[in-house]
């Protein structure tokens, strides 16, 4: 049956006015998702610095205090007390006031001086293991540094290899220039589910069903028509979102608007039709919204490659990531932004929304003509 455009503009207004008058899905469509950008994007962080460390000089010379200072001077290190004794750094340590404790033994100028080479104790809290090693990381690194400069006659001797190392879209290897891009799609996963996980729900709440089974309107032109106005709303919340990204955390937008929006175009139908789906299935707002909630939000977050290395799963875990849209859609929101890349290179990711969004209109088309029948 071919669809009506009349039959569809005037299910879709009546979606947008129902819309307009629950202030819930207002707030959902338009204040939820940019409140989500702000809150996980300052409060999601990789970055280590700033780490705080009890420091124990027992050499008390110019030479100990000079290794102090390589370590505050660094900016990874923040020296938050000098303590006597090593009782009493130890039981800041165990009280998690500071993450480490850096001891200078009482030899260590005059072992630096004759050329022995000296040794320096760095204590760290394991409890938190990924700063623990970023920490030890920093600490050889700066250790290294001031060692070969305190060398008595600059004795250093040039390394046999050396290492020029060169990071390529991220140079600065900040963390929320990969939180972001990852954040928008996460966001806009759960948002479109939980959207129109309300909309065919809400009609069997209200009794209107019947009254629209009564329609001339064909089935697709409904699931269409109420899907209309959440496909231009998910457009506007991700425009707000990539601008304030850009704006308050200062991602680099290095690709093409008009394919980003393409992409785009390509997911949130797969995510608004889940959503209906999920709306015809089980005909209530509530328990669409919870079922919508778990079937986006977990995966979303845990298993697209947004906060863990999907490499570094289990296989069965790592199979099961290919079933995630999320997982598509946050390797083209970092590929668009970041490393500037276009169709050649993600087309198979929009093969696999393509997909998704088939599979989700045809799901919420089926389960919906059922009802009606």
């Amino acid at each position: 049956m071919s669809l009506d455009s009349g039959r569809l503009g005037a299910m879709a207004r009546k979606e947008w006015i129902q819309l307009r008058r629950d202030p819930r899905s207002m707030i959902l469509a338009f204040v939820l998702p940019l409140f989500l950008l702000l809150f996980f994007g300052y409060a999601i962080t990789w970055d280590v610095d700033d780490i705080p460390i009890v420091v124990v000089d027992r050499d008390r010379t110019a030479a100990s205090r000079s290794l102090v200072d390589a370590f505050v001077a660094s900016g990874y290190f923040t020296v938050a007390e000098h303590a006597e004794t090593g009782r009493q750094a130890e039981e800041d340590l165990v009280a998690a006031r500071v993450k480490g404790i850096l001891t200078v033994p009482p030899e260590y100028a005059t072992d630096l001086s004759s050329g022995r080479g000296a040794v320096v104790q760095l204590l760290l809290d394991g409890s938190d293991a990924n700063t623990a090693t970023i920490a030890q990381n920093y600490a050889d690194a700066i250790v290294a540094r001031h060692g070969a400069r305190a060398l008595p006659g600059n004795r250093a001797r040039a390394a046999p290899l050396r290492l020029e190392p060169r990071t390529w879209y991220n140079p600065n290897l900040e963390s929320r220039h990969m939180i972001v891009p990852g954040l928008i799609a996460v966001i806009m996963s759960i948002i479109a589910a939980m959207l129109t996980a309300l909309t065919i729900a809400r009609e069997w709440e209200r009794g209107t069903m019947e009254q629209l089974a009564a329609t001339p309107v064909a089935r697709v032109e409904v699931v269409l028509g109420k899907l209309l106005p959440y496909l231009l709303i998910g457009l506007f919340d991700v425009a707000v979102t990539v601008v304030a990204g850009m704006a308050i955390f200062g991602t680099p937008f290095n690709g093409s608007v008009v394919l980003l929006a393409a992409m785009t175009l390509l997911f949130l139908l797969g995510a608004l039709g889940l959503g209906i789906f999920i709306s015809a299935a089980v005909k209530s707002q509530v328990l669409a919204t919870q079922i919508a909630m778990i079937a986006t939000y977990l995966p979303a977050v845990l298993l697209s490659g947004f906060l863990f290395d999907i490499a570094s799963m289990p296989f069965v875990l790592r199979t099961f990531t290919y079933l995630i849209p999320a997982r598509y859609f946050v390797t083209v929101t970092r590929g668009i932004f970041l490393k500037g890349v276009g169709a050649p290179v993600l087309w198979p990711e929009a093969l696999f929304m393509l997909g998704y969004a088939v599979l989700g209109l045809g799901l919420a088309t089926h389960v919906f003509r059922k009802e009606l029948a």
